[in-house]
């Protein structure tokens, strides 16, 4: 499904793998466009309800024009950060949840608004944040950040093996003035990145890092899934769609753990009956976009999209 010039990722397979139940209970934990939210809506019956939510202001006043999303009564647009998730459903008195969903990182409207500042093709403010009610730019941040502090940053969040370079760079140019743009931060960057994988911008590890530390994305994916564990109904389901390797990571570990039985002390007197059971159960494999997707969509070229259902009689 396109949203206006965002085309869902893994729609129909996500939405396949909740098991949309009709009078069921789901949270879209990222509504961006509102593709998956409108295809859950699309199998539920008038007793179901959904939940979505999303930190961009911009996402807000998209879910609002969507024709009948708004008014639909069984459909609520929340304006949260994810991490917030169990807090949102508390206010709504919704204890159990048959299905939650994730579709991560930043969206192609995020990256196509030269104003949000996520990209270097077109010089704009360096801002980056998903948020932009509150909290700080990456303009400020590089203004105010210690050397070894961005080098770490750009380290751990890009991946780049030049890190410290371009954090030495980095202040060495904001002596000169503020790095307020797009373009001068990518000029700083191509600088001093000496190699860089056929077709990939030199700057493309450093924006990354300070998107997803900026905007505390792998933070708010360790704080979120536990609380879904926990509002999950027995037979529930759970599907995150990554972009990033740190991110799957994440997911990956979080899944395989709840899908084992918990340790217990060696030599107890248990039956195998009498032993616990995992919390989770993996469904199926790692699950990658199609050739035509990514034909009809290039940034889905790199989406995983892991799911496990919560264990217990439903």
């Amino acid at each position: 499904m396109s949203c206006g010039s965002h085309v869902t990722v893994l729609l129909r397979a996500a939405v396949d793998g909740l098991e949309v139940r009709a009078d069921g209970v789901y949270v879209d934990c990222t509504f961006g466009r509102g593709g998956h939210s409108r295809e859950i809506l699309a199998r539920l019956g008038a007793r179901g309800r959904l939940i979505a939510m999303d930190r961009d202001p911009q996402a807000m006043l998209a879910g609002a024009a969507v024709d009948g999303m708004h008014d639909d009564q069984r459909f609520e647009l929340v304006h949260s950060s994810f991490s917030a998730f169990a807090g949102v459903l508390a206010a709504r008195g919704i204890k159990t949840v048959d299905g939650i969903l994730f579709d991560l990182g930043v969206s192609s409207p995020q990256l196509d608004d030269p104003q949000r500042g996520f990209s270097f093709r077109v010089d704009a403010p360096l801002d980056m944040r998903m948020d932009t009610s509150r909290g700080q730019t990456a303009a400020q941040w590089l203004a105010v950040a210690e050397e070894g502090e961005i080098s770490e940053v750009i380290r751990d969040y890009g991946e780049e093996r030049f890190a410290r370079q371009i954090a030495a760079a980095v202040v060495a140019a904001r002596a000169l003035g503020p790095i307020a743009t797009t373009r001068q931060l990518a000029g700083i960057v191509a600088a001093v990145v000496r190699t860089r994988e056929p077709g990939q911008n030199p700057a493309t590890r450093t924006f990354q890092a300070l998107r997803i530390y900026l905007n505390q994305e792998l933070e708010e994916l360790s704080r979120v899934l536990p609380q879904c564990l926990a509002a999950l109904a027995p037979g529930g389901r759970l599907a995150v769609i990554s972009f990033h390797s740190l991110e799957d990571r994440i997911v990956k570990r979080f899944m395989r753990e709840h899908s084992q039985p918990p340790r217990l002390p060696t030599r107890l007197p248990l039956r195998a009956s009498e032993l616990p059971l995992p919390t989770l159960a993996l469904v199926g494999k790692l699950q990658r976009p199609t050739a035509e997707e990514v034909s009809a969509n290039p940034r889905a070229r790199s989406a995983v999209m892991r799911i496990a259902e919560k264990c217990g009689p439903v």
